[in-house]
């Protein structure tokens, strides 16, 4: 019989200082080793196996964040990543002359 496959329980914030996403999803009965985590720039996604029940996601993310500086936990069923947004580049305007 094939897993029944299910979008885990998802949340997603801001740091008090808007300085890095928290993401938790929860994965009641699943060990860590049945999980795999995933993050891009602007996605990540969560792939993860309890028995007959495999928990799968993919999620946009608003603003870029580092994917190389994120630390994940996995405690009591919930996994906790926290990682730092990208910092914006400052973008130079210019002014376009307009012709008749």
């Amino acid at each position: 019989m094939a897993a029944l496959r299910v979008a885990p329980y998802v949340c997603v914030y801001s740091d008090e200082n808007d300085e890095n996403l928290h993401i938790e999803i929860e994965l009641p009965g699943v060990d860590k080793k049945d999980i795999t985590f995933k993050m891009q720039e602007t996605s990540f996604s969560i792939d993860a196996t309890r028995g007959d029940i495999r928990y799968v996601g993919t999620y946009a993310i608003g603003s870029p964040v580092d994917p190389d500086r994120a630390k994940a936990t996995f405690r009591n069923g919930l996994l906790t990543v926290d990682v730092p947004y990208i910092a914006p580049v400052a973008e130079e305007v210019k002014e376009i002359p307009i012709t008749e």
